[in-house]
């Protein structure tokens, strides 16, 4: 099924205050490792998270569980409660989101989905390294006592960084990332999982 205006919007987060879905899967395997610090040399990961997200005047709440292995994404979103309420998968040949409900949309990547669905790209690429705590178009802003980001401003997006110990290496603990007058989306990461090549075979 093909994105068509703001339907997808109503089916990912209509969904929010629901209690009867299903419960989130977990991506975590017998490979992945926890991580306290690795900022520099972390590629495949998988990390949860809480999210707050504000949009045209509405807020969101929820969890967030995500796995990048090479090319590939998996983002499960799941009330507070933890029951699930979408999956975003994507690989090079193209992003899929499912709805709790079984609908299914696709689309060439996921700026275009979500620019379809929400009304402006969600830039997934860059998040990719924004929640590592690095920039791919540029130096940051602005640097603390340890030499990490603190802010990046890229393609007209604002990432504001905090960390939870004074590691130089420290992974971002909080992550505030704004688009202004399109998107506010606050992530709190509560976990950071190191994978290994063979967990990134789903």
């Amino acid at each position: 099924m093909r994105l068509g205006g703001n339907s997808c919007l109503r089916s990912l987060f209509g969904v929010l205050g629901a209690l009867s879905l299903s419960a989130c899967a977990s991506f975590l395997s017998p490979a992945a490792e926890p991580l306290l610090a690795q900022r520099d040399g972390l590629q495949d990961f998988a990390l949860e998270a809480r999210f707050s997200l504000r949009h045209e005047e509405k807020s969101y709440t929820g969890h967030l569980s995500w796995r990048h292995a090479g090319s590939r994404d998996n983002l499960l979103l799941a009330s507070p409660f933890g029951q699930g309420m979408a999956e975003i998968a994507g690989d090079a040949s193209g992003v899929r989101l499912t709805t709790s409900d079984g609908k299914t949309y696709t689309a060439a990547d996921a700026e275009t989905l979500t620019h379809q669905a929400l009304g402006f790209p969600l830039p997934l690429k860059n998040l990719v390294d924004w929640v590592r705590g690095r920039s791919s178009g540029g130096e940051p802003e602005a640097l603390d006592a340890f030499g990490r980001p603190l802010r990046v401003r890229q393609d007209g997006w604002r990432i504001d960084y905090e960390y939870d110990s004074d590691d130089p290496q420290a992974l971002p603990g909080r992550l505030f990332i704004e688009r202004a007058g399109l998107l506010e989306l606050r992530l709190r990461i509560d976990e950071w999982h190191a994978l290994h090549d063979e967990s990134a075979t789903p």
